[in-house]
């Protein structure tokens, strides 16, 4: 009987049961079709509840910070707190300096170690290697002993200046602090380094120290390379006496050295204009400076700006302040002047 069944009924039969044998891998495929769906649209949900908390906590802080930034806020920013207070310190020292340090009618009554007034306080500048120098002057020009004791009580005092050795407390420390309780006829700048790219920073140690040990008219500095004609300046500076702001010298001005090597070169030559030209100022060999000018350079030596020469960084000090150039030709050391009173050694 089964054989009576025709071919094309059995075969539309077995076209029939084809679907039936692959329905089972169609439901996995679509099971896992339906998980990843779920999973990525968790995902999404996910990442955008996050983003929607960021926001709110970016709109929350927005809202809690100044629109804007005072200038009280950009200066704790910017670190300027503390130069705020430097600006506020300097401006009061300038204010004390106009007050007591170089107005005329107004200086201080500062006493000197002996309670002694005196006319003039000289600075004679020395090294460590000038030992026979300092000879030669005590020998000559210089008194020394019981002489230099009766100068002062005339009203000078001379004095040999002189730093520090970079290795505090080494021989040439103590070679000096030697010869001074022998002679007794230093001024040592503790604070000071003694070295030759240093003489620029002296002259300002040296009126500072000179004008809080003693009390003097006048100040005066001399390099060591020069001889005093002692008595001529003697009466040089009582003729100048109560001259307030008296800055004396020999005056002179000139060309700016700009190029490295050459002797009297200046580091910061740009500095000085177009023409590179010096303004007018006292020859380093001797300057002398009266008191409220020195106290000048006292209250205010922290802030004063040095050059290569000592000489420049008086003149360039001395233009901030009312003071009265003085030019003396008699202290043109180098000239050939008859009257004068210096020479070169």
């Amino acid at each position: 009987m089964e054989s009576s069944i025709p071919v094309s009924a059995k075969s539309e039969r077995r076209w029939r049961s084809k679907p039936l044998q692959t329905s089972k891998p169609s439901l996995v495929l679509a099971f896992f079709s339906c998980f990843a769906w779920l999973y990525v649209a968790g995902r999404l949900w996910q990442d955008a509840e996050n983003r929607t908390l960021l926001s709110n906590l970016l709109k929350r802080n927005t809202a809690q910070r100044p629109k804007f930034l005072t200038v009280e806020d950009k200066l704790v920013v910017l670190g300027c707190k503390d130069l705020e207070r430097r600006i506020v310190e300097a401006e009061m020292e300038l204010t004390l300096a106009k007050s007591r340090g170089y107005l005329k009618n107004r200086l201080p009554e500062n006493g000197s170690s002996s309670g002694k007034k005196f006319l003039a306080v000289i600075g004679v500048y020395t090294g460590f290697g000038s030992h026979l120098k300092r000879k030669v002057f005590r020998g000559s020009w210089m008194p020394r002993g019981d002489a230099l004791k009766k100068l002062e009580e005339r009203g000078v005092v001379i004095r040999f200046v002189i730093g520090r050795s970079a290795n505090r407390g080494d021989s040439l420390d103590r070679n000096i602090d030697g010869e001074n309780r022998s002679t007794k006829d230093f001024l040592i700048l503790e604070g000071h380094e003694e070295a030759q790219e240093e003489l620029p920073k002296k002259v300002k140690y040296f009126f500072s120290t000179a004008v809080q040990t003693w009390d003097a008219e006048f100040y005066v500095k001399v390099d060591d390379n020069i001889n005093l004609d002692l008595e001529g300046l003697i009466e040089l500076l009582e003729h100048r006496r109560r001259q307030d702001s008296a800055y004396i010298g020999c005056m002179k001005s000139g060309e700016v050295v700009t190029e490295e090597g050459k002797p009297w070169y200046e580091p910061e030559w740009w500095k000085f204009g177009d023409e590179k030209s010096y303004f007018r100022h006292a020859s380093g060999s001797l300057v002398i400076l009266s008191k409220n000018l020195a106290r000048y350079i006292d209250i205010n030596s922290a802030s004063l700006r040095s050059y290569a020469h000592d000489d420049i960084s008086v003149g360039s000090w001395m233009m901030g302040v009312q003071a009265t150039y003085i030019d003396d030709n008699r202290l043109c050391c180098s000239s050939i002047k008859q009257d004068k009173v210096c020479s070169l050694a």
